[in-house]
């Protein structure tokens, strides 16, 4: 039976973080029943950001950690691969398994045959990037993360040199909060709670700017909808009007801004009927908008993630960025652009990730591409041997990562050795060769730092895990043991010293952490506002962009170089269209935003969830339904030149025309078909330095 037992009886209460891959990273407060499970998780008070609130999905975290359908034990795959027969073995069978799988791959093709392939299911230090210490040791292949960030974090820091911004708290203190490319009400529920805070002290106005009509654009007081891919379009009108109209703070640029006088010039054509025309916003809610924010010094553009995943994205984040420099709303507490404070924080990550023996000569390999690389693609394989041995912890790709058919047909291959360490039969583990129960976050100690704010945060065990699951670290560990590299630096730690040495720099330890629950980051106001100058060398934000002379938080390394169509990026801010515009053949513009309550593939077998989300289904214009002789419930099918779905159509829900959206990330066999929505996404690289363009997708509809 899966039964969680407290540490200590007379504990009621345990203090956690929320581990999943959200920039909130949420303090916790988790009731201990006197049964010994948990009960009820809450957001903790006392932390200045989390504020006592967290989203529901979480909150009922007992669905998880008690599911009957939890993995518990090791298990082989017997039959043919996606047949769903499975042996139980020991962990001892399991872990000589695939370790003698690894060396084989090895002996065959060289170490590069391997490839550890993990991600965010964890936002744990720990448990997450101990497998880039094994990757390391043996020289296996390696993992360029690009699924999630890329754009966003290359965009953000083009203008401002560095990832880090004004305190998010002051969203509180604001007048005009700016929520920008993200659902905060689904995806950032703190945003909300301090923008909301602003508005009920201090009159301050929410404005919100998506692709459609979501829960956060319900709450907002102005709500911009425009079509996917063309916020650039909308941030140089912005900037455009404030120039023309006396807005801009000139006295402000010439002191940080690179050049003033150039993006003014640049911008003389692109004003609100211009970016109308992109857009698809009128002219009036163009003008309102660059009203407001122009007018209103205490200015908070909350920049996201959603509106970065497009083949444009890293050039929409910067424009955005660029119109807070534009009114000089840095200076202002209460004003500035924010998208992530990855940047500020020091923890040492040298022994845990084995920094010592990575070897720069080592293929990386990209992840959003794996489906490519699986199936032989030599681009992909950076014209070097295939791979034939995976190692999978903390992520999902045969539900999440784009190009599906093509990431099944390389999980199908009988030369492809996969093991998984999982929590469920995910639709990954399913076509694994091994599948390896998982510990969940309360079962072990980690550290977690959040980007959306400014805390690092110790996540101790609270509770015993079932005695058949096993943390990702003791994995590593095992088979470092069975592999011969045990005796290499970072190794033959515990979680608990992994941490001491994590936070040597700030002078401090896992004992004391556990005392503080988390430590405040956050820079000075000057710092964080750049009022000392921005992270360029000459100090100053950069309007001019230099796209691939720039560095980049994740700059692909010198032998992947820049990526995608890097040369037709523009040099001010402005419409590029790098995206995948509708044609005749493909008339819709989809998007595969991210449901309230599910999290990536995460929560997507909890009952609560499955109840609110109901079923996959797409979400069509009236009028565009109406055309296509569509109504509400009726099986529709998505497709374009990489396959086709069925969902249920969905009339209405706030979209344009010619724009449909696929809300969650549900698992491959709830779809009609037993494919998910990732069959229509593409994973050819962004420019300039990868990404995958999740919420791009041009397709063709129709009733099936």
């Amino acid at each position: 039976m899966n039964v969680a037992t407290p540490i200590r009886q007379e504990k009621t209460i345990g203090h956690s973080v929320c581990p999943h891959d959200c920039p909130s990273a949420c303090a916790l407060e988790v009731d201990l029943t006197a049964e010994g499970r948990i009960g009820r998780v809450r957001g903790a008070a006392e932390n200045t950001y989390t504020a006592g609130v967290i989203c529901a999905k979480v909150a009922r975290y007992a669905e998880r950690i008690y599911h009957p359908g939890r993995l518990m034990v090791p298990q082989r795959r017997v039959g043919a691969k996606g047949e769903g027969r499975w042996q139980e073995i020991s962990w001892e069978t399991a872990l000589d398994e695939i370790a003698d799988q690894f060396v084989k791959a090895e002996q065959r093709h060289g170490s590069e045959a391997v490839w550890p392939y993990f991600y965010a299911g964890t936002m744990g230090q720990v448990q997450r990037d101990s497998i880039e210490r094994l990757r390391h040791a043996k020289r296996y292949s390696g993992f360029f993360g690009s699924i999630c960030t890329n754009m966003a974090w290359t965009g953000y820091t083009m203008g401002t040199g560095t990832l880090r911004g004004p305190d998010p708290r002051e969203m509180a203190k604001s007048d005009c909060v700016v929520i920008w490319g993200t659902n905060a009400v689904a995806t950032q529920v703190n945003v909300m709670t301090h923008a909301v805070k602003a508005r009920k002290e201090r009159g301050a106005k929410i404005v919100v700017i998506d692709v459609y009509d979501n829960p956060t654009i319900k709450q907002a007081d102005m709500g911009l909808v425009l079509k996917p891919g063309t916020d650039a379009a909308l941030a140089c009108a912005v900037m455009h009007v404030a120039f023309r109209d006396g807005h801009a703070g000139r006295a402000y640029m010439a002191e940080f801004a690179d050049d003033p006088a150039g993006l003014e010039a640049h911008l003389k054509t692109r004003g609100p009927e211009w970016a109308s025309a992109i857009t698809g916003l009128s002219v009036e809610e163009i003008e309102a908008f660059a009203r407001l924010v122009g007018t209103t010094p205490r200015t908070y553009f909350r920049l996201g993630y959603g509106f970065t995943r497009q083949r444009n994205g890293s050039v929409a984040i910067h424009a955005a960025a660029s119109v807070a420099t534009v009114l000089g709303s840095w200076k202002h507490e209460g004003g500035g652009a924010f998208h992530s404070n990855n940047d500020i924080f020091r923890l040492d990550k040298r022994e845990l990730v084995g920094s010592a023996f990575h070897d720069p000569d080592v293929r990386m390999l990209d992840q959003s591409q794996i489906g490519r690389v699986l199936t032989g693609d030599a681009e992909a394989l950076r014209h070097r041997g295939p791979v034939t041995a995976l190692l999978i912890q903390n992520t999902n790709p045969v539900n999440v990562a784009p190009e599906q058919r093509l990431v099944k047909r390389g999980f199908l291959r009988d030369d492809v050795f996969v093991a998984v360490h999982e929590q469920f039969m995910t639709d990954t583990a399913q076509l694994a060769d091994i599948v390896l129960p998982a510990t969940m976050f309360l079962e072990h100690d980690d550290l977690y730092r959040g980007g959306g704010h400014q805390h690092i945060l110790l996540g101790p065990k609270v509770v015993e895990p079932p005695p058949t699951v096993r943390t990702n670290l003791f994995v590593i560990e095992e088979l470092a043991k069975r592999l011969g590299v045990a005796d290499c630096p970072g190794f033959r730690l515990t979680e608990r010293q992994h941490i001491d040495q994590l936070l040597a720099n700030y002078g401090i330890g896992y004992d004391e952490m556990k005392e503080r629950k988390w430590l405040d980051c956050q820079p000075a106001f000057d710092e964080a506002h750049f009022l000392n100058g921005f992270g360029h060398p000459d100090g100053r934000f950069r309007f001019k962009a230099d796209w691939t002379g720039t560095p980049a938080p994740n700059r692909p390394p010198k032998a992947m170089g820049a990526q995608g169509p890097h040369g037709q990026l523009p040099e001010f801010p402005d419409h590029v269209d790098l995206i995948e515009v509708a044609d005749e053949r493909h008339p819709f513009r989809l998007a595969t935003s991210p449901a309230r309550s599910f999290l990536n593939s995460t929560f997507a077998e909890t009952p609560s969830s499955i109840q609110k989300e109901g079923r996959p289904e797409v979400m069509i214009h009236a009028e565009d339904a109406a055309e296509l002789g569509i109504a509400e419930g009726d099986v529709v099918r998505l497709g374009n030149g990489r396959g086709e779905i069925r969902l249920h159509a969905k009339i209405g829900g706030g979209t344009r025309r010619g724009v449909v959206i696929a809300e969650g990330l549900w698992p491959n066999g709830a779809h009609l078909d037993g494919e998910g929505i990732n069959v229509l996404t593409g994973a050819d690289a962004v420019a300039p330095y990868g990404g995958a363009a999740f919420h791009d997708n041009r397709v063709w509809m129709r009733r099936a």
